[in-house]
């Protein structure tokens, strides 16, 4: 059997980043299909049946059950594409074997480390394999570890027969990282009964509340002028655009939120001039009324502003993204219940916590296929000091297999 480590490998070296500025195609960018085209040859070459590679870039697979009992269809889902935040080209993976617990030298950034004083969960890694990035790229553990998981998975089952299980459906999806690629998922067609994506972190994690998100882009119209004769005609886009950011409060930004706290993130600006300004923002909260209050006042922002420069001066484009699983979970409590008997089973002590952010997941438990999400042993995802734990991600097959194995039992 392939290792996971050799798999992992494979995928990060294809680069996979999605575009969030790309709204009219799925996927937003070409090398997607790079590694979709790899994983669908490795999914044929394990003899699945039903593979499918779609026009928009989903693959999806199916094995057959091996038992007659009444068993549920059981879905496992991993997305493809890698965060845009960061360098995704490139990357050039150091395996650190029997991590001593100090600060690792990233190496294609003189004097940069990933140190245990910056990060203490390393604290707890010691002794096993750690693959992080030289510095210059992310890794892409977000989230090409939950697809060598599942294939991994796979591989265990075809080559043990004598595993009794239901019929198991895989999908690997374009465009998470955007937020809007699994809109274009049919869940029915799918035709699960749950599922669960693997795009966690580190060990023990199963997560079925998350941020309820929205993208706000902001745009200012200014009008310039010759500085020499600007009194009481020129308006400044760009200083406008400061002026709307200092009206979002600073206590809720996401360096100073935590837990289910929500905040007003601005990711990035275009170049701007006197003219115009653009300005891109992401909106979280998990509960959904402070989530509507924010999207609220970011238009309130907005009109104030046009108030005293004039009628669309600031312009603002909201588009929603997810929402908050919980409520369509709750129902189906079950697909947790299995998942953390899972990991009792495998002496994992789970961890459940609200996600501060998003999974496909959320997405599609709104479209009748209800799917936490389970750790794959990554951490620190969308920049450069991510990594991931070999052997946590290897513990995450041992969770699929048992969770597989509890409800063949059933």
């Amino acid at each position: 059997m392939e290792s996971l480590k050799e798999r992992f490998l494979r995928y990060i070296d294809i680069p996979t980043q999605s575009d969030e500025e790309v709204t009219d195609r799925t996927p937003t960018t070409e090398n997607q299909w790079d590694l979709a085209r790899l994983l669908e040859n490795e999914l044929n070459g394990l003899g699945l049946r039903e593979v499918t590679l779609n026009a928009q870039c989903f693959l999806t697979a199916v094995l057959p059950a091996n038992t007659t009992q009444d068993v549920p269809t059981i879905g496992f889902l991993a997305h493809m594409d890698t965060s845009p935040d960061f360098n995704g080209k490139g990357i050039k993976p150091q395996v650190i074997e029997n991590y001593t617990g100090t600060a690792i030298p990233l190496k294609g950034v003189p004097g940069m480390t990933l140190s245990p004083q910056d990060f203490p969960a390393l604290r707890e890694l010691q002794g096993g394999t750690l693959i992080t990035t030289d510095g210059t790229t992310l890794l892409g553990a977000d989230d090409k570890a939950g697809i060598a998981a599942i294939m991994v998975t796979l591989e265990t089952l075809i080559e043990n027969p004598d595993i009794p299980h239901g019929t198991i459906k895989v999908a690997f999806t374009p465009d998470e990282e955007t937020g809007m690629g699994i809109t274009h998922f049919d869940a029915q067609a799918f035709d699960a009964d749950f599922a669960y994506t693997v795009d966690g972190g580190p060990l023990g994690e199963i997560e079925y509340q998350n941020f309820n998100a929205a993208r706000a882009v902001v745009q200012v119209h200014g009008v310039s002028v010759h500085p020499g004769s600007a009194k009481n005609v020129m308006k400044n886009a760009s200083l406008i655009f400061m002026e709307f950011n200092s009206l979002l409060p600073a206590a809720q930004r996401p360096e100073h939120t935590e837990g289910t706290e929500g905040f007003y993130h601005l990711v990035k600006t275009d170049a701007g001039t006197v003219s115009d300004f653009k300005g891109y923002y992401i909106i979280r909260d998990h509960d959904v009324d402070k989530f509507e209050q924010k999207k609220q006042y970011l238009h309130a922002c907005a009109d104030l502003l046009n108030q005293k420069y004039g009628e669309s001066t600031v312009l603002i484009e909201m588009k929603e993204q997810y929402r908050n699983m919980e409520e369509v979970i709750q129902p189906v409590f079950h697909v947790v219940e299995a998942a953390q008997q899972a990991m009792r089973d495998l002496d994992i002590e789970p961890i459940t916590k609200p996600i501060r952010g998003g999974t496909d997941g959320a997405r599609l438990s709104y479209m009748g296929l209800p799917t936490p999400n389970l750790f794959n042993g990554g951490d620190n995802f969308h920049g450069p000091y991510e990594y991931l734990h070999l052997e946590t991600a290897e513990k995450a097959v041992a969770v699929i297999l048992r969770i597989i194995a509890i409800y063949a039992g059933k």
